[in-house]
């Protein structure tokens, strides 16, 4: 289906490594002008004036009644509400014991939170205080429409979705809290742990996002989210490859990463049948629960054009981002096991995780980009399985977390 807009991009592609073709390529540009013109006009951007894009959960709960077989119910989770913010409406679930070790867990690029309400529940079962939202733009949250989807945004809403809770999560007396983040949540837990260490009491980064080699970006990806075609057309051409349906077998490690790559691999079906994401709602999947979201969040498709074009994902634009986090790493393994803890993540503390058939985040890139930037004292799990482990191995996942904590 998305044969007629790749094949030309693989062309050019090799077009370019051709320096005969320069001249022909010079005048094909102006043509190409036109083209991009026209195509802003066959794809206009609709969202364009809207600075909150809201999310389906008013219209869902409008029409929903004691229905089990929705993809994504809105009490799917225990401890749901929502908080009104400048940025809009954020979807937050929070439960478990209120004096128990706090763990906020924050999804990937493509999935709302319910992916990591496995992961949640079984954290609870050890008797930790739980904290899950959804990114701006998926799941029930609304999308920011005017501002790029970047670490300060992120960030930005970490502390809003901390400061609604009736807990204290920050400041003296609060323990400080485990951030664990899951893909483009990975990327987002580094950069926020690099600016803010002295929050945490530990950082477990689940096939972390923020260390993908720019070399395996493959052509038609950067041209695609580059910014040189019309929002509208990206949209399009991105809501079509969701619409495609989730990949039904794993996929072997490539040598370059697909955009498509990022919209499929956290669907992926090997274990559906097993997984408990709800403990209400035990028929909710991820697959299920991303196709209704394309479908029915008119936001979704530009937060995550907005999250490749500016996320927390490529080793080039968050090297420094890594290498600030592990500076302090290494000024805290300087100090004591009693100060350390009183300043803030210490020096032992941080933990990744990944698949060894992950076709995204690759075993031994990893392991090398991290200990690299990190300072080479991280702890480094690996599960077989692909990208989308910690929605299929949670109570592994959450045993690790648990003693981590410890």
């Amino acid at each position: 289906m998305a044969q007629w807009y790749s094949q030309p991009f693989e062309n050019l592609s090799a077009a370019l490594a051709d320096p005969r073709s320069h001249y022909t390529l010079i005048a094909a540009a102006g043509v190409s002008l036109s083209v991009a013109i026209c195509l802003r006009a066959l794809y206009p951007d609709r969202q364009a004036g809207k600075k909150i894009i809201h999310s389906p959960l008013a219209v869902t709960q409008s029409k929903i009644s004691d229905d089990s077989d929705h993809p994504l119910p809105p009490d799917a989770l225990p401890g749901a509400r929502d908080v009104q913010t400048p940025y809009g409406s954020i979807r937050i679930y929070e439960w478990g014991p209120e004096d128990g070790p706090k763990v906020l867990l924050v999804h990937g690029i493509t999935t709302p939170c319910i992916a990591l309400g496995g992961l949640g529940h079984a954290l609870v079962d050890r008797g930790c205080r739980v904290m899950l939202f959804d990114l701006f733009g998926r799941g029930y949250s609304d999308c920011p429409s005017d501002l790029p989807q970047d670490e300060r945004l992120f960030a930005t809403q970490i502390f809003l979705a901390l400061s609604s809770s009736s807990i204290p999560w920050t400041g003296t007396g609060s323990g400080k809290f485990c951030l664990a983040g899951y893909s483009l949540g990975g990327g987002i837990a580094t950069s926020f742990a690099s600016f803010f260490p002295q929050l945490l009491s530990a950082l477990v980064l689940l096939a972390p996002a923020g260390l993908v080699r720019d070399s395996h970006i493959n052509f038609r990806t950067r041209f695609l989210y580059s910014g040189g075609l019309p929002d509208g057309l990206i949209r399009t051409l991105s809501s079509m490859r969701l619409r495609a349906g989730p990949l039904s077998t794993p996929k072997p490690a490539q040598k370059t990463f697909r955009a498509s790559d990022a919209l499929t691999e956290e669907l992926s079906s090997q274990g559906t049948e097993t997984q408990v994401l709800s403990r209400s709602y035990p028929n909710v999947s991820v697959p299920n629960t991303v196709y209704w979201q394309v479908k029915n969040h008119n936001g979704f498709v530009h937060s995550f054009v907005s999250s490749m074009r500016n996320g927390p994902i490529l080793y080039q634009r968050q090297r420094e981002t890594w290498e600030r986090l592990g500076k302090y790493l290494s000024q805290q393994k300087e100090l004591p096991a009693d100060e350390q803890k009183s300043n803030g993540l210490p020096g032992d503390k941080v933990v990744i995780m990944c698949g060894e058939n992950d076709p995204i985040i690759l075993q031994n890139e990893l392991v090398e980009d991290a200990n690299a930037t990190l300072g080479g004292d991280v702890v480094f799990k690996f599960f077989p399985a692909g990208h989308e482990f910690p929605s299929t191995k949670y109570d592994e996942v959450a045993q690790i977390i648990f003693d981590t904590l410890l």
